[in-house]
């Protein structure tokens, strides 16, 4: 398969398919970077080759000739959908706040297009806002599946003492809400904030001795729109209330739960501001075809 031309992003980051050996060998290293020394099971070099030429795409994001962002994925097939599934996507730390994750995304999908393809499919940690904003929020994804404890006990520090529950995200590439999105159309801060306020709460939370906030009481929704809030900042959890991590786990997963028998759907993720506090949520409203707790395909780099 030809190489896809190289983009440069809006922030200079060169994005194209990785060609050559020692480039998928770099992975490895964002990888290490992102979910530590001891993480193991970064996508073998060799796999990564066969993926590039048999109907996958691994794009990598440089700076200058580093690599600073990668996603490695596959076709998908669910017995009715050809898709393409995002196994593994990470940016390095120190681009984190550059919106590479957003670019090699939008690449993706380009790419994918090309392909003839419809859908782009994978799978997040639901306590991670920074994902829950980027694949909701920024790219107009759709949460359809919530997967318990899908991939047993992880022993990265990113995952360490938590049960490694996903949601499972389909991006329809060519729908009016993700083309709206893609072109910047989003809801105002404050439409997004009158939505929250108008919102029941799924999930009551309570600052906790450290000031980190913590899940107190999950709550049925009483109204059209309900809020369903997970960490801010998931890595302050671990590190001020590190015994919290299993609490926010089993709230969260009995609220989306208890969401979803009674008919409601996540449609959108939204970072609002309480008492000059930023608080995440994502937002749910009623829906014919709510989201099943059965299990389906992975997770995007685990979460």
């Amino acid at each position: 398969m030809s190489a896809s031309p190289t983009r440069v992003g809006s922030t200079g980051f060169k994005i194209r398919r990785l060609e050559k050996p020692e480039e998928f060998r770099q992975v490895d290293a964002v990888h290490r970077a992102v979910w530590g020394e001891e993480a193991s099971d970064s996508v073998p070099t060799a796999l990564q080759r066969a993926v590039q030429d048999n109907g996958g795409i691994v794009l990598g994001g440089f700076a200058d000739i580093h690599l600073a962002g990668f996603t490695v994925a596959f076709l998908g097939w669910d017995g009715g959908t050809l898709y393409l599934y995002v196994h593994s996507a990470a940016v390095r730390p120190e681009y984190q706040n550059h919106h590479l994750g957003f670019q090699l995304l939008s690449v993706l999908r380009q790419e994918v297009l090309q392909l003839g393809l419809p859908e782009v499919r994978l799978a997040f940690d639901p306590l991670q806002s920074r994902n829950a904003w980027l694949f909701v929020h920024r790219l107009g994804g759709v949460p359809d599946r919530y997967l318990h404890h899908y991939y047993g006990q992880l022993p990265d520090p990113v995952n360490r003492g938590i049960e490694s529950d996903r949601i499972r995200l389909v991006w329809t590439l060519s729908s009016p809400r993700v083309e709206r999105r893609l072109e910047g159309k989003y809801p105002t801060a404050e439409e997004d904030q009158m939505r929250w306020s108008s919102a029941t709460p799924l999930l009551r939370t309570e600052p906790g001795e450290s000031g980190v906030r913590l899940p107190v009481e999950v709550q049925e929704p009483e109204r059209p729109v309900a809020h369903l809030e997970i960490p801010f900042d998931l890595a302050l959890v671990r590190e001020h209330e590190s015994a919290a991590l299993g609490r926010w786990r089993h709230a969260t997963r009995d609220a989306f739960r208890a969401a979803a028998d009674l008919g409601y759907a996540v449609d959108d993720f939204v970072i609002v501001s309480v008492d000059h506090e930023r608080r995440s949520f994502y937002l749910l409203s009623p829906t014919e075809k709510a989201p099943s707790d059965t299990a389906g395909p992975g997770s995007a780099g685990r979460g």
